[in-house]
């Protein structure tokens, strides 16, 4: 059952200031795994903080379209 934008916001809204690793599509069978902490969640998207000895910005949003049309998944299982 897919589900509403709302409820993907409250549930990050759970996980505000948790670690987690955000694993992107970038084309065709590549992917992109970035550490960071999640940060914010505003109406229509949430900016995560990356690492900063692992990426060369300091942090990058994303829609909850996002997820729901699983452009983006995160993880919060992270093993420091």
């Amino acid at each position: 059952m897919p589900m509403s934008l709302m409820a993907i916001k409250e549930k990050l809204d759970n996980h505000l200031g948790q670690e987690l690793i955000v694993i992107a599509q970038a084309g065709r069978k590549k992917v992109i795994r970035r550490k960071g902490v999640l940060k914010k969640t505003y109406p229509a998207v949430f900016v995560v903080d990356l690492d900063q000895q692992q990426n060369n910005f300091e942090r990058v949003s994303y829609s909850y379209t996002d997820l729901l049309t699983k452009n983006i998944e995160l993880d919060f299982d992270v093993i420091s």
